[in-house]
């Protein structure tokens, strides 16, 4: 009986991101996790990288808002490459 009215208010919930494969690049692990936000997706996900058998990570996230979550998946594995290639090591301390 009260199936629209479910309907309706569930038409303003955000979906979950779909997830992305990671990318190795250089020795570290890029994992993007877009972030749904207000119908797009902002650019959020981590890098990552074993060291002596500990994992260290670092949360990369932007204010870059894309239409869908392959574009800011897509777009943060490029920024984080660049990240990596201008810090290397350095992201961790």
């Amino acid at each position: 009986m009260f199936n629209w009215l479910k309907k309706w208010c569930q038409q303003g919930a955000s979906a979950p991101a779909p997830r992305f494969e990671p990318t190795s690049y250089q020795g570290f692990d890029i994992y993007p996790e877009p972030m749904a936000e207000g119908g797009q997706y902002r650019l959020h996900g981590r890098i990552t990288r074993l060291k002596d058998g500990e994992l260290q990570e670092y949360r990369l996230i932007r204010s870059d808002l894309l239409p869908s979550a392959e574009q800011a998946a897509e777009l943060m594995v490029a920024k984080a490459k660049r990240v990596i290639d201008e810090n290397g090591e350095r992201i961790f301390d």
